[in-house]
């Protein structure tokens, strides 16, 4: 665990260079789901310290604004004058909520504030801050299978209030604050393939993810068993669960195969026939997930699978929502 060193050296009264710790540390507006405190992470038993992580919970009281505090003074007004009313507004003020501050920490220390200067100038942002949220993301999901709670759920670095970065002494970021630090900048970068707008699509483009909203809520579309699995899929890629994703990633398609032909979609032939032929790899690479005598899945063979399943779902959906 990260210890803070002495401020001086015994029997000689010299200052000893503080030990500097760099961490990379996201808040976001709920909580997480396990205790506070800080937790060791490590690849295997006897492994080597990866990580250092520090969960902790912010209280965040009400935010009253002018406009509040103005309509409390017209109602006191109105009070006073007379006017026809039923009582106070009716309007509650919204619930007080918690605030999660997650830091993680390299647990090897620096010796020179210069070195702490050099990382953070060297940071790659959309990798380092993708490389936390999987840290993140791999404490959330051992919280979910040991507490058997379905509905605790991995985060995004799109769904932090801030993101840091920065560095500190032993104690300091092991109660999640710092010597020093900068709020870093995030902008999701879009996925090959996935949001990329079609030429002259425009502002149409941009409002498709909301319009089939609308048709799924209203009736007029629906949704297939294979898209909530290849979600899943895809979730578990990203965070390094290749096993899990080879499983969803068979499940989901077989339900396409089975779902896209059931629609009659003339557009989507040559989608599903490339379905087709990758579905024998899928099915192998499922077998292997679960096979002692074999390495695990290959990752390349399950990501390109995973693309051309999602590219089949978006080629559904961009010509329109009407698809009972």
């Amino acid at each position: 665990m990260v210890q803070r060193q002495c401020a001086a050296e015994e029997g000689y009264g010299a200052a000893v260079p503080a030990r500097l710790f760099v961490f990379i540390q996201m808040e976001f507006p709920w909580a997480l789901g396990p205790a506070d405190g800080r937790y060791l992470l490590r690849g295997a038993l006897d492994g080597e310290p990866e990580h250092v992580v520090v969960l902790g919970t912010l209280g965040a009281a009400r935010a009253v604004g002018a406009r509040r505090a103005a309509g409390r003074r017209a109602w006191s007004i109105l009070q006073r004058s007379g006017s026809r009313g039923g009582g106070p507004p009716a309007t509650p003020e919204p619930a007080a909520v918690l605030t999660a501050r997650v830091t993680v920490i390299d647990p090897v220390s620096l010796s020179a504030e210069q070195q702490a200067r050099a990382w953070l100038a060297d940071l790659d942002h959309d990798r380092d801050v993708r490389a936390c949220a999987a840290v993140i993301n791999r404490v959330l999901h051992a919280q979910r299978i040991a507490s058997a709670d379905p509905y605790l759920h991995e985060v995004s670095p799109a769904q932090a209030l801030v993101i840091r970065a920065g560095w500190g002494e032993g104690e300091q970021v092991a109660d999640g604050r710092w010597l020093h630090a900068r709020e870093l900048p995030w902008r999701p970068p879009r996925r090959s393939g996935g949001s990329a707008r079609r030429p002259g699509g425009g502002r149409s483009a941009a409002l498709r993810p909301q319009e089939r909203l609308a048709a799924l809520l209203g009736g007029r579309s629906s949704s297939l068993l294979c898209e909530e699995l290849a979600l899943r899929a895809r979730l578990d890629l990203e965070q390094g669960r290749l096993g899990h994703c080879a499983l969803e990633l068979d499940r989901a398609y077989a339900a396409a195969l089975t779902e896209l032909r059931a629609e009659g979609r003339q557009d989507l032939l040559l989608r599903i026939a490339e379905l087709e032929q990758l579905r024998e790899g899928v099915v192998a690479q499922a077998r292997a997930a679960l096979s002692d005598t074999t390495d695990g899945p290959d990752e390349e063979v399950v990501a390109h699978a995973l693309e051309r399943l999602e590219a089949a779902l978006r080629a559904r959906t961009a010509t329109g929502f009407n698809l009972s």
